[in-house]
């Protein structure tokens, strides 16, 4: 209870700040030594002078658990702080400014042999105490990130980690076969997730090409094109109509299977709002905030409902396009964004955001689009004229179904993997 003294043993106090001693209270498990960082740590010193001549890869290492990558690749006359670090595949890194931040992780492949400047610190790991892996989900835990927080010293904005007191910290460890153990579940899951991830482009890949196959054209011959395709007689109109597709699917104009929302709405001042990004190069559509009516400035906007295709007139020229989830429902768009609904009897839904991401339609949405450079729009009535190759019905559920069969294991073993997680964390950090 709070209200009450509680007693902290000495050998368990590096120093008597008060701050400090309501750190060093955390629940963890009982069954697992307490032990420093610092005794399966090993910092990392070996410093080499940067040469003018000679080519580098220096490291970024994101916040939040996201990895380790190569930031950029750079000659060393390009380079100002001519004492930097080479750091090795395996090692522990971290950054002083964002370690608070979960800024962590092992080094790769891709990072072995990098550089790192002062503002990062390199580790070697005593794998006789500590498995790797476990170190790593260790450090995605909340605790562990108190205890980096813990360690920060400097004002708000410029905090570092002070490398002493964060080897000082003292951690849960079981032994090594324990270890192990609790992370082989996590291991396994993490690897049928990466088979699974690196085969839903192959399957793409597959798609696109039962879609729109490739066919050798002689460029020096002039190609026959049917004159009932030609929306305008410009040599970029007559490009964009002379694509090559499965010629077994009859061309549809996307006008036959979608249908303009027009669910306008004013927006009140008092009621809060969820308002929406739809992320180009097909990253999806999500919930870009939440504000009350009195904020927004645009009062006449639109309603979309869960299962409309979204696009962004501005950007639709760089794939910026997406089917409304649950969370959508119920969400507000401006005019810079169109909504529509699927007539799902026509085509698949999952068929057309797969299409959306294909090369060809990308160009469809160019040369749909007008306007000078950088403030081009998509013109929706050449946009709803552009043709595509369209299965029927059934055979697009047929086309899809491997694509699907994927990312819905993607979706069951991430939830798998969040529980394992959850699990891990649990029982290391277990509640008193």
């Amino acid at each position: 209870m709070s209200a009450l003294l509680q007693e902290v043993k000495f050998k368990d106090a590096s120093n008597w700040s008060v701050a400090h001693l309501m750190e060093s209270q955390f629940n963890y498990n009982k069954e697992y030594e307490l032990v420093c960082i610092g005794d399966f740590l090993i910092r990392n010193r070996n410093r080499i002078t940067i040469e003018d001549h000679i080519e580098y890869r220096r490291v970024k290492i994101r916040m939040k658990n996201k990895g380790i990558l190569v930031r950029d690749r750079v000659m060393g006359k390009e380079i100002g702080t001519k004492k930097q670090f080479l750091i090795e595949k395996g090692q522990f890194l971290l950054s002083k400014i964002d370690a608070r931040n979960g800024a962590f992780g092992l080094a790769t492949d891709e990072v072995d042999g990098a550089i790192i400047t002062a503002d990062f610190f390199a580790y070697e790991i005593d794998k006789e105490r500590i498995e790797p892996y476990f170190l790593v989900l260790l450090t995605t835990t909340k605790q562990f990130q108190k205890f980096a927080q813990g360690a920060s010293r400097g004002t708000t904005g410029r905090q570092r980690i002070d490398e002493k007191s964060f080897l000082d910290v003292k951690i849960p460890l079981p032994s090594l076969e324990k270890q192990r153990e609790i992370i082989q579940d996590i291991i396994l899951y993490k690897k049928q997730m990466k088979t699974l991830k690196e085969e839903y482009p192959k399957l793409l890949n597959d798609f696109n090409k039962n879609i729109f196959t490739i066919e050798e054209k002689n460029d020096n011959l002039l190609n026959h094109i049917s004159f009932k395709k030609l929306k305008q007689w410009s040599v970029s109109a007559l490009i964009d109509n002379d694509f090559t597709y499965n010629k077994k699917y009859h061309l549809e104009k996307i006008k036959n299977f979608l249908t303009r929302n027009r669910t306008k709405i004013i927006i009140d001042d008092n009621t809060y709002y969820n308002r929406v990004t739809i992320r180009s190069k097909n990253n999806g559509v999500a919930i870009r905030d939440r504000v009350i009516g009195k904020s927004i400035g645009t009062k006449n906007q639109y309603r979309i409902k869960e299962g409309q295709f979204l696009l962004s007139k501005i950007d639709a020229r760089n794939g910026a396009f997406g089917i409304a989830t649950k969370e959508l429902d119920n969400a507000i768009i401006t005019a810079d964004f169109f909504a529509y609904e699927i007539d799902t009897s026509r085509i698949n839904p999952y068929f057309l955001s797969l299409i959306t991401t294909t090369k060809q339609f990308i160009q469809f949405s160019q040369s749909a689009s007008t306007g000078t450079t950088n403030r081009q729009r998509l013109n929706e009535k050449k946009f709803l004229e552009v043709e595509i190759p369209l299965p029927k019905i059934n055979e697009q559920k047929e086309l899809v179904r491997d694509l699907e069969d994927n990312l819905t294991k993607q979706k069951e073993l991430e939830l798998k993997i969040n529980m394992a997680l959850n699990k891990f964390e649990k029982g290391i950090f277990s509640e008193a």
